[in-house]
């Protein structure tokens, strides 16, 4: 089962590595993996998403608990959550693809960042299925390259992740 494990830890040299060191040591695998400062400059917040039972990820919650730099470890499919990715995808336009390729971004509320005479390059934000269902409408001979930043993902309400 795909679980999205939040992950709030100092902003430190090496915590990052310990953190991916801890899944690469025991054999868990890291589906996609974001990391960025919080209001707090001092803090970082991961967004790991992975898979496995519900042991597995037990497992994984606990391994990411003793890490020194780790302040708190939140799995958010454990209640309401909210998930989004960011694509961005550099797709051939040329003559009468152009408007073919513009009213496809339009359907799934992409915007269009750069234009030149030969391509497009488009940024759409959504959950995975979202995007991975506008790179099958296209033909895939029109994409000229692909950038996704993994799942980021936040609890509904009032549920927060701070130390």
């Amino acid at each position: 089962m795909r679980h999205i494990i939040a992950v709030l830890l100092e902003n430190e040299p090496g915590a990052l590595s310990r953190v991916v060191g801890l899944f690469s040591a025991r054999g868990y695998n890291i589906e996609t993996l974001t990391v960025a400062p919080t209001e707090d400059r001092s803090m970082s917040r991961m967004t790991i998403v992975t898979s496995g039972s519900d042991d597995v990820i037990e497992q994984i919650t606990k391994h990411l608990n003793r890490l020194i730099d780790v302040v708190k470890v939140f799995d958010l499919i454990e209640s309401p959550y909210i998930e989004r990715e960011l694509m961005l995808i550099k797709v051939r336009a040329v003559g009468k693809e152009r408007e073919e390729v513009k009213r496809m971004a339009d359907i799934f509320r992409g915007r269009i960042i750069d234009v030149t005479d030969k391509s497009y390059t488009i940024e759409l934000t959504g959950d995975g299925s979202k995007l991975d269902a506008f790179i099958d409408a296209l033909d895939a001979s029109m994409i000229m390259e692909t950038v996704r930043t993994g799942a980021s993902g936040i609890a509904r309400g009032e549920r927060v992740l701070k130390a």
